[in-house]
């Protein structure tokens, strides 16, 4: 149990949620849950394996079947063997996402909000592959009401880039189950072919017990632009087995053989996304290949991005402006925790101001929101939350543009993905399809933010 199971504070903290009408979002999170480290880190979370993120890259026809032979020793093509490895490495990201802070901290504790214009940037210098190249990462917060981190990781020297974004909304249940609602996608190219893919919804356990944990529901989707299509459903202790954070992970041809159950997958992946996993190949015959080690989360190490010093960082830069408040939270000084969060809210807060009476907004910074509605006339979302969701610790307000600036061309790669699998591209819950209840919903845009590589090409303060 933790050490403020028992405490007032904690106790008083949960009568506030239980007896709370209002909105959510304005309920600033006790100190005691606070995890030393903004939201904008978390984008690291897709490279962290760089090995993992790269190998699909290294696949040609002279040796697909030799890289995933301890997958599949007959594997049929290249696209087969590279859609293996772009579940593995999918997979792989999960552990550091959702259980890094469970496991450095004793518990899950709430990541910094990060305020508009937040960046964090870094690299992998991979000198110990040489084939492997830099690979850097660029996370920026578009937007904070609501809070919208977009990212981008590439690697020009194998020809990877990845880029995508993302949102949570979340909401409590009468049993005090935080329910987190997950918006937003990543795309990954990889030597030109496309992958689209969806987070999976979440939810935290163990907050009457002071020991909060995440645990993924759900589905998330790997659609490629090959039509090979993976379909992972996730689960807690007691639905696939009796272990906690299990999944089960298929690859069919295309999404028809899934939605229409009209044939069986490729492959099938069973075990637990923190932990081991196996997988099983469906034979023509009816017969199924004796399972075998898929991944190992407990035996992969994760090689940490590479940071700039605090002191030669840009004021910006999520770290540095965060260190007040973040050495606060490591030392338990309740006190200096909320000073630090305040000056900085403060600060953000009076520039808020100064945008709006110049009527201006924040012009962000690689990154731009694109508009995927093809000109049909939608009523524009509001920019504050609903009253079930709890998404910042702070209230300061985005001035926010209502002219968009780009439009999706008809041949854009997220809507040709999408259709393949009649994936919504509303603002809607993250996997939801055309025809849910989400995707009925009137006065839905349909914005979703894209990296601009000139932009940081032509970057001139910000360094890595």
């Amino acid at each position: 149990m933790s050490q403020y199971a028992n405490s007032s504070s904690w106790t008083s903290f949960l009568k506030s949620i239980a007896s709370f009408n209002g909105d959510l979002s304005s309920l600033t999170a006790p100190p005691f849950i606070l995890a030393p480290i903004s939201l904008t880190e978390f984008s690291q979370y897709w490279a962290e394996h760089p090995d993992l993120f790269l190998n699909p890259s290294f696949i040609n026809e002279d040796n697909f079947k030799d890289t995933v032979k301890d997958l599949d020793s007959d594997v049929e093509s290249t696209d087969v063997a590279k859609m293996l490895l772009v579940t593995k490495w999918f997979i792989s990201t999960l552990k550091s996402q959702y259980c890094s802070r469970n496991e450095t901290m004793g518990s899950e504790k709430k990541p910094l909000n990060p305020f508009l214009g937040e960046l964090f940037v870094g690299k992998w210098e991979n000198k110990s592959n040489p084939e492997f190249g830099e690979t850097v990462l660029l996370s920026e917060q578009v937007s904070h009401h609501p809070p919208i981190t977009a990212y981008s990781i590439f690697n020009d020297k194998n020809d990877v880039k990845l880029q995508g974004y993302n949102q949570v909304k979340a909401s409590f249940t009468k049993s005090l189950m935080l329910t987190v609602k997950q918006y937003g996608h990543t795309l990954l190219n990889i030597k030109g072919q496309e992958y689209l893919m969806t987070p999976p919804p979440l939810h935290i356990e163990g907050i009457l017990m002071a020991s909060p944990f995440v645990e993924l529901e759900g589905k998330s989707f790997i659609q490629c632009s090959n039509d090979l299509f993976t379909v992972i459903e996730f689960s807690g202790r007691g639905y696939f087995s009796g272990k906690k954070n299990t999944f089960k992970a298929k690859i069919y041809r295309n999404a028809n053989d899934w939605s229409s159950k009209s044939n069986d997958p490729i492959y099938t992946i069973n075990g637990q996304w923190s932990g081991q996993s196996t997988i099983v190949k469906n034979l023509p015959n009816g017969k199924k290949s004796d399972p075998v080690l898929f991944y190992d989360a407990d035996k992969t190490i994760a090689e940490h991005l590479i940071v700039k010093p605090i002191e030669d960082q840009h004021p910006l830069e999520s770290r540095k402006a965060w260190l007040p408040t973040a050495e606060a939270i490591k030392a338990n000084d309740f006190d200096g925790i909320a000073k630090a969060k305040t000056e900085l809210e403060e600060t953000q807060r009076e520039l808020r101001k100064q945008e709006e009476e110049k009527g201006i907004s924040w012009q962000r910074r690689w990154f731009s929101d694109v508009d995927y509605s093809n000109g049909e006339e939608e009523q524009q979302e509001p920019t504050t939350e609903t009253n079930d969701e709890i998404n910042n610790d702070n209230d300061t307000d985005d001035v926010v543009s209502n002219t968009v600036k780009e439009h999706a061309s008809e041949n854009d790669i997220f809507l040709q993905l999408a259709s393949k699998f009649a994936l919504s591209t509303k603002n809607v819950p993250s996997g939801t399809l055309i025809g849910d209840k989400e995707d009925k919903k009137q006065g839905l845009r349909s914005i979703h933010w894209r990296f601009k590589r000139q932009l940081w090409d032509e970057e001139k303060e910000i360094v890595l």
